[in-house]
Formats: structure tokens, C-alpha cells, sequence
């Protein structure tokens, strides 16, 4: 299969097959393609260790690249992930937040890695697309928001 013209790099210290085999655990459409070890030692590590992950996530084309500790990831980046219901949604912030991330504001939480995550619900999404007084409403209940909780959002569209 050729290489995809377009794909993530994202920047780990040194666990970039443990997170790819984690996604790959959790969302669908996600698996761990290859990993890569190093020829030879590079400044963050030693010939044989684990270089790159060629993974996708929910079908995106991604590579974990080992480059040590230099770099950090920040909100800046995130994966969007859209949610049909509340089940769902639980689902994917429960398995992020359970295995050492952080939750944070408005559908928004951090895996162990530092990568961002939004757990989107649709109905949130087409609540905003919608605008006016329902945008409105449905966008003021999410900034209360850690999680995005389905009905209360179903409920601040009604009015």
C-alpha cells in the first residue's frame, strides 16, 4: 500500500507504539500498521529502539515518531471525534481520561501522551451549524461543560 501523500507526524518522547496501539484499542477504523525500529543510535535513542509508528486514527493517517523529549504537544492540536449519543461519547472520554489523561473544558480532555482530544457529540455540532437563538443556547450549556452531556444539550436547543 503506498504512503499516504498526507499524514500526521505527531512527536513522542518515547511511547509512540504504546499510544498507537491504544487508539487503535479504542476508536474505530484505527489500527497500528508497522513500527519502525532505528538503524542506528540517534540523539534521543539506540539502534533497535522503536523510531516510528505508521498507525491511523479513526481513519486518519498518522506516524508516531520517538524524538524524545524536546518537543511538547499543546491544545494547539487536537483530534476531533464526532459522537452519535451519550454512550458513545462516555465511551471515548471515559477510555481517554481512564488511562491517564485529563479532562478539561467544553468536550475537551488529554490522553497519558499529551494529545488533545475533542468528544464531540453530532447534535452539538449541528445545534452550533444551526445558529441564531438555538446556537446560541446550546453553546452556552457546553461552555458549563467539562464532558458534553447529550441531553442537556438536546434540552438547551429546544429553549
Amino acid at each position: 500500500m503506498p504512503t499516504p501523500k498526507n499524514t500526521i507526524c505527531l512527536w513522542y518522547d518515547r511511547d509512540a507504539e504504546d499510544a498507537a496501539r491504544f487508539y487503535a484499542t479504542v476508536f474505530p477504523d484505527s489500527e497500528v500498521k508497522s513500527v519502525h525500529r532505528a538503524p542506528s543510535d540517534y540523539p534521543s535513542g539506540k539502534a533497535g529502539d522503536v523510531l516510528t509508528v505508521d498507525f491511523t486514527v479513526a481513519g486518519i493517517p498518522c506516524l508516531g515518531l520517538n524524538g524524545g523529549p524536546a518537543f511538547k504537544h499543546s491544545e494547539a492540536f487536537s483530534f476531533q471525534i464526532a459522537t452519535d449519543d451519550q454512550e458513545e461519547t462516555d465511551r471515548y472520554w471515559n477510555a481517554i481520561i481512564g488511562n491517564g489523561g485529563q479532562t478539561s473544558a467544553c468536550g475537551w480532555c488529554k490522553d497519558r501522551w499529551g494529545i488533545n482530544w475533542q468528544i464531540t457529540p453530532r447534535v452539538l455540532t449541528e445545534a452550533l451549524a444551526a445558529g441564531g437563538a438555538e446556537a446560541k443556547r446550546a453553546f452556552e450549556a457546553m461552555m458549563q461543560m467539562g464532558k458534553i452531556d447529550v441531553a442537556k444539550i438536546e434540552a438547551a436547543r429546544r429553549g
